[in-house]
């Protein structure tokens, strides 16, 4: 649907500027330039403000001032724009005398802008034709999109609104690449260990993969002096001695030349000294080579793949990958992608840094200006942060990376080429040591450790290509011990960084629900919380990490933000969780509400998360979803711009309203008494004719949304237990007896005693609608239907006995579905449906008895809209097959109750206006704290 949508804009966008070139005759350059591009980015690219990160008229200074047509500092994309009766490919007379074709004019405005302004790609645009090109490109060619073939090629202007587009997708593949390599080379090394594989050896192999990484990375990023250093050592030596001579490869890495044997070979004898731990003399245990590994280290891994261009921060997150996937599972691991990444970092620091960068930079007085930065410079040099479940670093790698590239930014501004000051050693503050993690697998703290001095040699070389000049050298590597191994929630955070010390705390840490937490897990979690914390058993782990952080920053300005399933902010665990946690004082900063959040790992994990930033501090409070920033009130612990609200487990409804229940609950050994297949009970039927009044038709949740009838249950209420003779039901009700009897609950010990009855019976004695418990997230509108009263509702339904037209109106609608998706549980990313929180909190409306018969009239349209139809709820709720008629009848039936609860207006002049579902949810909070005030 969405690509439909926007092949319809990119047509309509086609069609309006064609229209306009044959109306004027000519499109001009000045006067057609703004709106082009503005409506480019809007109809195209889907960019609500355009205006934001277009610049028209971007000054640049060549031998007089001159304008750059377009500039987007954001894409680092630099266009010239002609009428369209200019040729591209023709050069023009400039005003110096010079011939040019618009792409070189670009190019020569390109070379005029400051390093940190220098754009990637150039474009040159005569209305009809886009000629572009890629600078990073080895070999920079000029390729062409026409308008008239916009529809088709539009994503090759993608790095128009994506800066990372090209550029992220090559450090992507990259370091994709990488981690397939090194993951053949951990499988075949991992081999050689054969019957002395054990967990020892396990953490020796992933020692040696590290050390091969650095090598491999060292050699093509001219850490070593020469470029393929390592293989030209390594390949002299045949399969058999490669193992001992990576030994002495080892040592020589780890002892400073002045130390070395002085009759060392010449070819060792030129490695540096690299320190840093990374190669401590220790005995690993290296197994013997085969040739398939000495294939993979020298001709895959060396000689046929450069390293140099890795993204440290996505190939942390691979190389960890080589990991069992399932110790990752257990572990509650997800790699992060760096778009991710910067959702948390950025609204937590990274915006406010860069936004007090470019306001210093606008000091007209060159003095002042530069001593501004210099104190800034200091400033972001001095913050220091924490990941106290570090994994393989990605966090504290990408944050380390920003701040450098804002650092070399400081130092641009402040260090021009022609003014270098020599005298300075190094103009670098920022340092790896501002990073602290904690991390509970050795393995994945030696890639952190490993990945940001990658990210350090990387950025270095940045700020060389900046000052033109080679600063201290890289090796020996600088001591870095700020990655803790241990478990976060046993270790005192202040160990691995005093709090007066701290300025941030980031991360993501495990994914493990409640259900899936193991012993030592659970442990913990009542190491944290303490025993007095009520229900801590509800909690999902994560929980304990927003504990350990809210205590910790207590009394200070730290600042934190972490990424969390979005089930911490839904459900029954919100109350659990964040009333004692806003109790302490702290509050929520900014949050992201819910979203997909996928891994750079080749197993991705798709989770549903939230970011909540909190601190005790007071700031601007921030709210992002649907690609939107607004900023908020109060944001509540359901990520809501509202008062900090709880809704709690009610067992009646908080208005008088008809009331719900769970449907019937077995109880039953594995269906023993509701799980028989229509060919089951037919041949007990055609056995035993008597038994035919026994059987009735069972709708747990599949069958229900399905319309599956071939479930059938043992319904014998009220029967005369000498009715019961055929023997499978004596069968089947003896088991059930055995089961219930054996049960450490007294409850269902004494259930035994009726074991032919279902352990709670509620099946109502009229027809009744059913709300099923659990349902995709992918339905706009929750299903739910009448049934006859003669089908047995079981337990993962909930059922309204009698329910009117009215009632079935109002759970239909938008209304009751926005509230229902706010603070309902989740299974995975689906919707739980619960009595006792959704429904009965549910603030109801108060409709005249003319507006109650509109909904009775809307909620019929639905119903006949569905019998039109032989199909199940299930089909008929799918988006992608719903029915247009259903939708409109849903769509007409969702005003109607808009209305009523004055969600939707009409004014005199008949102009309508409508809440959003922000809005919609913010107003229902409302009505449900005056409701629930009104029951203390």
């Amino acid at each position: 649907m969405e690509d439909v949508k926007r092949r319809t804009a990119i047509k309509n966008f086609i069609n309006y500027w064609k229209e306009k070139a044959v109306e004027k005759g000519q499109l001009d350059e000045k006067q057609d330039c703004h709106a082009f591009w503005i409506s480019l980015l809007r109809e195209v690219f889907n960019i609500d403000t355009p205006e934001k990160y277009l610049a028209f008229e971007y000054p640049v200074q060549l031998n007089n001032k001159s304008w750059i047509d377009v500039y987007i500092e954001d894409t680092k994309v630099l266009i010239e724009q002609k009428s369209s009766d200019i040729d591209l490919d023709k050069k023009y007379k400039q005003s110096d005398g010079k011939y040019l074709t618009p792409l070189e004019q670009a190019r020569r405005y390109k070379n005029e802008l400051k390093w940190d302004k220098q754009p990637r790609w150039l474009i040159a645009c005569n209305f009809n034709e886009f000629q572009f090109v890629d600078l990073n490109e080895e070999k920079p060619e000029i390729q062409t999109v026409f308008l008239k073939d916009l529809e088709k090629e539009y994503h090759r202007l993608g790095f128009l609104v994506d800066s990372n587009s090209e550029h992220t997708h090559k450090e992507e593949q990259i370091s994709k690449k990488a981690g397939d390599i090194i993951g053949l080379l951990y499988d075949a090394l991992l081999k050689q260990y054969g019957d002395k594989i054990n967990d020892e050896n396990l953490k020796n192999l992933n020692k040696l993969c590290v050390r091969l990484v650095f090598c491999l990375y060292a050699e093509d990023a001219g850490i070593f002096e020469e470029r393929d250093m390592f293989l030209n050592y390594m390949k002299q030596y045949p399969t058999k001695d490669m193992r001992d001579n990576l030994i002495k490869l080892f040592k020589v890495l780890d002892t400073k030349k002045e130390n070395r044997d002085p009759f060392l070979n010449d070819d060792l004898a030129a490695f540096p000294h690299v320190n840093g731990g990374l190669f401590k003399d220790e005995d690993i245990v290296i197994p013997q080579f085969t040739d398939e590994i000495r294939k993979l280290l020298l001709v895959d891994a060396s000689a046929n793949f450069d390293w140099s261009d890795i993204s440290p921060t996505i190939f942390g997150a691979l190389f960890e990958s080589t990991l069992n996937p399932e110790t990752r599972h257990n572990g509650g691991m997800h790699y992060t992608s760096i778009e991710n990444i910067h959702k948390v970092i950025d609204p937590l620091f990274m915006d406010e840094l860069n936004k007090r960068f470019k306001s210093i930079c606008e000091y007209k007085d060159i003095k002042t200006r530069n001593k501004r930065l210099k104190e800034f410079q200091n400033e972001i040099a001095n913050l220091t942060f924490l990941d106290p479940a570090c994994g393989s670093g990605n966090f504290l790698t990408e944050t380390y990376i920003s701040l450098r590239k804002l650092e070399n930014k400081i130092i641009s501004e402040l260090y021009p080429r022609q003014t270098w000051l020599g005298d300075i050693t190094t103009p670098i503050k920022v340092s790896i040591n501002q990073m602290f993690g904690i991390e509970i697998n050795d393995f994945a703290a030696s890639v952190a450790q490993t990945a940001l001095w990658i990210a350090e040699s990387q950025m270095l070389k940045e700020t060389e290509n900046i000052i033109k000049e080679d600063i201290d050298d890289f090796l020996p590597l600088k001591p870095y011990s700020n990655i803790i191994e241990g478990n976060a929630l046993r270790v005192n955070w202040e160990d691995v960084v005093p709090k007066d010390k701290l300025s941030y705390i980031i991360g993501n840490p495990p994914f493990v629900g409640k259900n899936d937490q193991s012993e030592l897990q659970k442990n913990d979690m009542l190491h944290v919380f303490g025993n007095k914390w009520e229900k801590l058993g509800e909690l999902d782990y994560v929980s304990a990490w927003y504990k350990k952080a809210t205590d910790l920053m207590k009394g200070t300005n730290i600042c934190s933000a972490l990424v969390s399933t979005n089930s911490i902010t839904q459900g029954q665990q919100v109350p659990i969780l964040w009333k004692p946690l806003f109790e302490q004082g702290v509050h929520i900063d900014f949050a992201y509400r819910t979203f997909r959040w996928d891994s750079e790992a080749n197993i991705k994990a798709h989770v549903h998360c939230v970011i909540i930033g909190f601190s005790y501090t007071n700031k601007t409070k921030r709210l992002y979803f649907d690609k939107q920033k607004v900023t908020a009130k109060n944001i509540n612990a359901y990520l809501i711009d509202a008062d900090n609200i709880f809704i709690t487990e009610r067992r009646k409804p908080i208005q008088n309203v008809q009331e719900i229940r769970m449907g019937s609950m077995p109880n039953d050994d594995k269906g023993r008494l509701s799980n028989f297949s229509t060919e089951e009970k037919n041949r007990i039927v055609e056995k035993y004719p008597e038994t035919k009044k026994f059987f009735k038709l069972f709708y747990g949740a599949n069958e229900f949304l399905s319309g599956d009838e071939s479930r059938w249950c043992l319904w014998l209420k009220d029967v005369n237990p000498s009715e019961i003779k055929a023997q499978p039901i004596i069968d089947a009700i003896q088991k059930v007896k055995e089961k219930r009897a054996s049960s450490d609950r007294p409850e269902t010990q004494k259930l035994a005693l009726v074991p032919y009855l279902f352990a709670e019976i509620r099946q109502p004695e009229t027809n009744y609608l059913i709300v099923p418990r659990h349902s995709s997230e992918n339905r706009s509108y929750l299903p739910i239907a009448y049934v006859d009263k003669d089908i047995i509702c079981g337990d993962h339904n909930t059922l309204i006995a009698d329910a009117s037209l009215y009632t079935f109106g109002i759970l239909c609608s938008n209304i009751h579905n926005i509230w229902m998706r706010t603070v309902c549980g989740r299974i995975k990313s689906d919707f739980r449906y619960s009595n006792t929180i959704v429904y009965n909190n549910f603030p109801w409306c108060s409709p005249t008895d003319e507006q109650k018969d509109k909904i009775k009239q809307t909620a019929q349209k639905i119903l006949n809209a569905r019998q039109e139809y032989n199909s199940c709820l299930e089909d008929l709720y799918n988006e992608n097959k719903m029915p247009i008629n259903l939708l409109k009848a849903h769509q007409e039936n969702d005003k109607v109750v808009m209305e009523v609860y004055g969600f939707r207006k009409k004014d005199k002049n008949g102009k309508i206006t409508e809440l959003s579902e922000t809005e919609i949810i913010t107003a229902l909070f409302k009505m449900y704290q005056k409701l629930s005030d009104k029951t203390k």
